[in-house]
C-alpha cells in the first residue's frame, strides 16, 4: 500500500467515484470513506492531502452533514468541491445562502488571482484578457461571504463565489466539478492537487503492485485452501491469475459454463488457465439445467434471477464438495470473489446515514456466509482499468483484459424474449464475426482499430423472421441487431458511429456465413433514453 494517500470524503455525490478514477489515474492512491467517519479513521488514514465530496444535500440545512473536525486540524492541503466547498466554507467562517440562481450544466468560470491550482490554466481568454475555464456545475447553495483568510478564485455572473483560496493552509474550494469529463481542465486541476500541492509523487503503479499484492495473499491465505468462481470475465480472471502467481496449487477456479457464452470462450477460459498458467480448474458444463429453466421464459428480470439463482446453486454444490477436501489438501477455507472498488463503494451507501447507495452486488456478502467460508478479495481496492493494467502485468493477454463488458446473464439478455439453443447458437456465430470485424478494421484518423475505440459492441438475436432472397429463392429467416456505442463511464453512452463501409462487411458476412439469419440492423440509440443492453 503507498503512503503517499489521499482521503476522499463523500457527501453523497452520484459522482464521488470520479474523483477516485482521477486521482488514481495520477498514479496517486485514494481511499473513499463516508463524510461521518471518525476523527480516528481520518488520522489513522494519515492523508497527505483531502478531498470533500459533493453531495444531495443542503449546507445550511443539514446542519450535521459536515466534515469531522480532525480534517481542519491535521494540517494537510483540502480540495472542496461542490458541496465540499460550502460546508468548507460554513465550517471555517464564512457563509452559504440558497439562490433562486441556480446553475446545472455548461458553465464559463473566470479564474481570478493566480492561486497554485488554476496557475495557468484556462480553456480560453475574453476580449479584455481574462482566463476563463468551461465546466459543468450542479448546485443550487452557493458560498456568499468568505471564510476569514480565504480569497476569491474564480466566479461567474450568477455565483460571484465559485471559487476560494486560503494558500497558506493550502485549502481550495471550487463550486463547479473537476472530476466530469465536462471541465475540460478538471483534470489537471486535480492532478495539480495531488502532485504540486499535497506534493505525492506518483508512487501507483499496477508492476510494484503485484509483488505488494502477492505477499498479502500468502499472509492472509497461509497454507489454506482458496475457491474461486472462474465466470471468464476480466475481474475474475484477473483475480484467478493473481491468487495463483501468490499461492498456486492451493487455488482451485471452479468454471460454471452457462452454455450462454460467446464462441469458443469456455474453451479460451481452459486454455489459458488450466493450459498455460496451468491453474487447477474444474469446468462444469451446466448448459443443459440452466435451459431447461429457462424454457417458456421471457421476461428479463425473470431469466436474469433464473441464471442467478442456477449458478449459485450449481456454484455451491461444487464447493461444498471442495471443503470436504481430497487426497493431500485439506478443505478450502476461502472463497476468493473479483470484487472491485466500485463494488465496495456502491454497496458500502447504506452503511452510513449520509451517502446514498447506488445498487447492491452480489460480489459483496451473502455466499461466503453461506458456505461458511472467509472472504478473499484482491482486488477489492481497484478500479476497472486498474484490474486491467494489473492483468497486463501478470501476463494476461491484452485481447482479454481489454474486452468489452459481457453481462452475468452472458447471450441470456441478448436473446429477446425465450433463450433456446437454436437462438444462442446463432447468435454467437453472428456476435463473434461483428467482433472480428471491428478488431480488423483500422481507423486510419487514429490508427486504432474500431473495437478499441468503441466502448462496448455486440450483437443481439431478434426473435421475429423476415422475408428474403438468397440466389433465386425465397428466404424467411431470423434478424440480429448490432450494438455499439462509446462511453467514458457507461452512466450516458453515444451510439458509434461505425463507418458504412465496416456495416456493410459485417452484415453480408452475417448473412452469407450464419445459415438462419438474413436480416442485420444497426442499433442507433444513444443512452439515455435507451439502455446500452436490450435488456
Amino acid at each position: 500500500m503507498s503512503a503517499e494517500r489521499i482521503l476522499i470524503l463523500d457527501f453523497g455525490s452520484q459522482v464521488t467515484q470520479l474523483i477516485a478514477r482521477r486521482v488514481r489515474e495520477a498514479h496517486v492512491y485514494c481511499e473513499i470513506h463516508p463524510c461521518d467517519v471518525s476523527d480516528d479513521v481520518v488520522r489513522a488514514f494519515a492523508p497527505r492531502g483531502i478531498i470533500l465530496s459533493g453531495s444531495h444535500g443542503s449546507t445550511y440545512e443539514d446542519h450535521d452533514l459536515r466534515a469531522p473536525r480532525t480534517v481542519w486540524d491535521l494540517g494537510v492541503p483540502v480540495l472542496g468541491i461542490c458541496y465540499g466547498m460550502q460546508t468548507m466554507a460554513a465550517q471555517l467562517g464564512g457563509a452559504v445562502s440558497w439562490t433562486d440562481h441556480q446553475e446545472f450544466g455548461y458553465a464559463e468560470v473566470r479564474a481570478r488571482g493566480h492561486t497554485r491550482l488554476l496557475q495557468d490554466l484556462q480553456d480560453f481568454q475574453t476580449p479584455e484578457g481574462y482566463g476563463m475555464l468551461q465546466v459543468w456545475m450542479s448546485h443550487g447553495d452557493q458560498v456568499t461571504a468568505l471564510p476569514p483568510g480565504f480569497k476569491l478564485m474564480a466566479s461567474t455572473d450568477s455565483c460571484p463565489i465559485a471559487g476560494m483560496a486560503d494558500e497558506a493552509r493550502g485549502y481550495y474550494g471550487v463550486q463547479f466539478h473537476p472530476e466530469v469529463t465536462h471541465t475540460r481542465q478538471g483534470k489537471a486541476l486535480l492532478h495539480r492537487f495531488v502532485h504540486q500541492i499535497c506534493g505525492c509523487s506518483g508512487d501507483w503503479i499496477m508492476g510494484d503492485y503485484v509483488s505488494e499484492a502477492v505477499e498479502r495473499i500468502r499472509a492472509q491465505v497461509g497454507d489454506a485452501e482458496v475457491i474461486l468462481g472462474l465466470s471468464g470475465g476480466v475481474d475474475s480472471s484477473v483475480a484467478a491469475a493473481l491468487i495463483h502467481r501468490a499461492i498456486g496449487d492451493q487455488l482451485t477456479c471452479v468454471f460454471v459454463d452457462h452454455g450462454l457464452l460467446r464462441l469458443n470462450e469456455g474453451d479460451m477460459v481452459m486454455e489459458m488457465f488450466a493450459g498455460k498458467l496451468q491453474a487447477r480448474v474444474i469446468r462444469v458444463d451446466a448448459s443443459a439445467l440452466f435451459l431447461r429453466e429457462l424454457a417458456g421464459i421471457s421476461d428479463p428480470e425473470q431469466k436474469r434471477k433464473i441464471i442467478g439463482r442456477l449458478f449459485v446453486e450449481v456454484f455451491r454444490a461444487e464447493a461444498e464438495e471442495l471443503q470436504a477436501g481430497r487426497p493431500g489438501h485439506p478443505g478450502a477455507t476461502f472463497l476468493a470473489q473479483g470484487t472491485i472498488y466500485p463494488d465496495v463503494i456502491e454497496s458500502g451507501g447504506a452503511k452510513s446515514k449520509k451517502a446514498v447507495t447506488i445498487k447492491s452486488h452480489h460480489n459483496v456478502g451473502g455466499l461466503p456466509e453461506q458456505l461458511g467460508l472467509q472472504l478473499l478479495e484482491p482486488l477489492r481496492e481497484l478500479f476497472k482499468d486498474e484490474v486491467r493494467e494489473l492483468g497486463v502485468a501478470l501476463g494476461l493477454p491484452r485481447e482479454m483484459v481489454y474486452r468489452h463488458p459481457f453481462p452475468g446473464p452472458g447471450l441470456g439478455v441478448r436473446i429477446l424474449g425465450e433463450v433456446k439453443q437454436e437462438y444462442a447458437d446463432l447468435l454467437r456465430r453472428a456476435d463473434a464475426i461483428f467482433i472480428d470485424e471491428l478488431r480488423a478494421a483500422i481507423d486510419p484518423d487514429t490508427g486504432e482499430s474500431w473495437y478499441d475505440q468503441t466502448s462496448q459492441a455486440f450483437a443481439v438475436f431478434l426473435p421475429v423472421k423476415s422475408v428474403g432472397v438468397m440466389g433465386d429463392g425465397r428466404t424467411y429467416d431470423y434478424v440480429v441487431a448490432l450494438r455499439a456505442v462509446q462511453t467514458s463511464d457507461f452512466m450516458t453512452a453515444d451510439w458509434a458511429e461505425l463507418p458504412y463501409s465496416l456495416l456493410k462487411k459485417v452484415s453480408s458476412r452475417i448473412i452469407n456465413e450464419v445459415r438462419g439469419i438474413n436480416r442485420v440492423t444497426y442499433d442507433i440509440s444513444s443512452k439515455p433514453p435507451a439502455t446500452i443492453e436490450w435488456e
